[in-house]
């Protein structure tokens, strides 16, 4: 395996193995994988470089919801939410002493300051970018002139405070439209939630207000796939799929991890597994019952069966991962953030792109009498 970035110091090397089935199916995909963990900081990507898996690490300030649809993801990290664009012209030239190692360049192309939001799940939709505020337990849309806009709220919170009053994390949404969410409980206090963590939690419909599904474990990433709704009961250990109008949701499949992040690829789910930290949030939870251990890493789920057919492992410097997604036609993709010199020196337009470098640049005269 390739890693794409030098190796880091000992104490936050990150390493990782995985299987024959995952390497075989991502090759097949004929796209990447990318996957934020807040824990590590990192942004990882998951690729093919023609011959084997590669693995891309960039630095970001606790990397957590993530988007992708078509030539734009969007990522919110601590205070803010930034949104990226596909520069493909510019993607064979990254490295000029090996050229076409990277078949797409996401570069930044705009930053909305937000505050610590504790933003969640991230999407594009008819009215723009939605992002799950979870401090204050809202869907939201970003702003030009506030850290915000609020756009829903659950009925039963009577105000919107910076107070986690119901832990709001997950959004699905349907046709450019919002139409479920995720949250940890129903409470309208402070912070009340983690008092019945594992059975609490709930699946609401957006328009309507109404809670749809009860009962569940700490439950994350609604995603609406194929006319029907896949969620994460996050703290059961399971992938779960609810179709609208029934009582009750199916299980597709039981993971030794905590599940946080997903995203569907035609008949297969990607689903992201993390240990728990024994803290008070985290411990007592279903999933350590059944499981002596937890792992962290993705798994790959064949939804026509219920059964996992590949794993991505991170076995040291990384134990909790918070989103996946699939990068559909880019196998090698590349991704920058704002400290590196190539997000100033690229140039895309819409009918050129051009790199800023010392072997394209001439003489400047404007000094010059």
């Amino acid at each position: 395996m390739s890693t794409g970035t030098p190796v880091p110091p000992e104490h936050s090397r990150i390493q990782c193995r995985m299987s024959d089935h995952f390497a075989a199916w991502l090759q097949a995909s004929g796209g990447s994988l990318a996957i934020s963990t807040y824990q590590a900081g990192k942004l990882a990507i998951v690729g093919w470089d023609g011959q084997q898996i590669s693995l891309l690490l960039r630095d970001f300030d606790k990397p957590m919801g993530m988007y992708a649809q078509g030539s734009r993801v969007a990522l919110a990290t601590r205070n803010e939410v930034t949104l990226f664009a596909n520069a493909p012209l510019l993607a064979g030239d990254y490295l000029e002493e090996a050229p076409n190692r990277y078949d797409s360049l996401f570069l930044p192309r705009v930053t909305y300051h937000t505050g610590d939001l504790n933003t969640h799940d991230l999407a594009f939709g008819k009215e723009g970018l939605w992002i799950v505020n979870t401090r204050f337990c809202c869907l939201a849309g970003v702003s030009h002139d506030f850290c915000f806009q609020p756009r829903w709220k659950p009925p039963f919170l009577t105000e919107l405070a910076p107070e986690d009053r119901c832990h709001l994390n997950g959004l699905a949404m349907v046709d450019g439209e919002p139409r479920f969410v995720t949250a940890l409980g129903t409470t309208n206090e402070p912070g009340a939630w983690r008092a019945n963590k594992a059975n609490g939690g709930v699946i609401m419909h957006v328009p309507s207000g109404e809670i749809v599904v009860r009962g569940l474990a700490m439950p994350h990433s609604p995603r609406w796939h194929q006319g029907a709704l896949y969620f994460l009961n996050s703290g059961a250990g399971q992938l779960c799929r609810y179709q609208p109008g029934q009582s009750n949701w199916d299980t597709v499949c039981e993971l030794p991890a905590y599940l946080r992040g997903l995203c569907l690829v035609g008949n297969y789910a990607v689903v992201a597994m993390s240990t728990i930290r024994e803290k008070h949030i985290f411990g007592g939870l279903p999933v350590q019952q059944k499981y002596p251990s937890l792992m962290c890493g993705v798994a790959i789920i064949d939804l026509t069966r219920g059964v996992e057919i590949g794993r991505f492992e991170f076995t040291h410097g990384c134990t909790e991962l918070f989103e996946v997604q699939f990068l559909a036609g880019m196998q090698r993709p590349m991704i920058v953030n704002l400290q590196q010199p190539a997000c100033r020196d690229a140039f895309p337009a819409p009918d050129f792109s051009y790199w800023l470098r010392p072997s394209k640049m001439i003489a400047d005269f404007t000094n010059q009498p």
